[in-house]
C-alpha cells in the first residue's frame, strides 16, 4: 500500500507519487492559489535578534546554521 496524505483543502487522501500531490485535484490545487491571492494565508514576520537578548545584553548571537 503507498504511503499517503490528506489534502490541505477537501481532505481526501493523495498518494506521494500523485501528479497533483499534495493536493487531489487541479481543482483543490487552483482553491489553494486563490486562498493565498486572497491573503487567506499569511507568514509571520522575522523575529529581529534583539528580542531575544536579555537586558544589559548586546545583541543575541547570529546564527551559524546546523551543526555538522
Amino acid at each position: 500500500m503507498p504511503a499517503t496524505l490528506r489534502c490541505p483543502i477537501c481532505k481526501k487522501e493523495v498518494p506521494f507519487d500523485g501528479p497533483e500531490m499534495p493536493f487531489c485535484s487541479k481543482r483543490c490545487r487552483l482553491i489553494d492559489v486563490g486562498n493565498w491571492a486572497d491573503e487567506r494565508y499569511r507568514i509571520s514576520t522575522p523575529t529581529r535578534q534583539s528580542e531575544f537578548a536579555e537586558e544589559g545584553e548586546e545583541d543575541a548571537p547570529e546564527y551559524q546554521g546546523p551543526l555538522q
